[in-house]
């Protein structure tokens, strides 16, 4: 998992700036392909931090334009979320950490270092395998192959 010196840095390379902004209730980041900015609320914990670092900067690099109600958009945040979850737990450190904590979200989360939105997304991209291995007639010892 990258830490967040590392996306600091990817954010850099990339010719982004990031600032802190106090922002609305219920947001966290947001990434402005205009001027090529992140901004991120200072209030988040690491956890929140680094997760919606992550986030914002594979909006970055996919160049997309906000988030709103729009099938595209919609569809834009799906991908990100999906992407942000793969990149930030791998799947020995979720089996482990599925046995340990026994499924509970919450201490999964924090053993990770993701948040339970991350986590959640995690498994959601597990399902989305599980349920398409038959149909491309995949061999896996187990859901975990994807």
């Amino acid at each position: 998992m990258p830490k967040i010196e590392d996306l600091f840095a990817q954010a850099d390379q990339m010719g982004l700036s990031v600032q802190e902004v106090y922002l609305p209730t219920g947001c966290q980041g947001i990434y402005n392909d205009k001027t090529k900015m992140i901004c991120l609320d200072p209030r988040m914990n690491q956890r929140q931090q680094l997760c919606t670092l992550q986030h914002e900067l594979i909006h970055a690099e996919h160049g997309d334009q906000g988030c709103g109600q729009s099938t595209l958009m919609r569809k834009a945040e799906c991908r990100t979320r999906r992407e942000t979850a793969r990149r930030l737990v791998t799947t020995l450190e979720y089996k482990i950490a599925e046995t340990e904590y026994e499924g509970q979200p919450w201490r999964m989360a924090c053993e990770l270092g993701v948040t339970v939105q991350v986590l959640k997304d995690y498994q959601r991209f597990l399902d989305e395998c599980a349920m398409a291995a038959p149909l491309r007639n995949r061999w896996c010892d187990d859901l975990y192959a994807c």
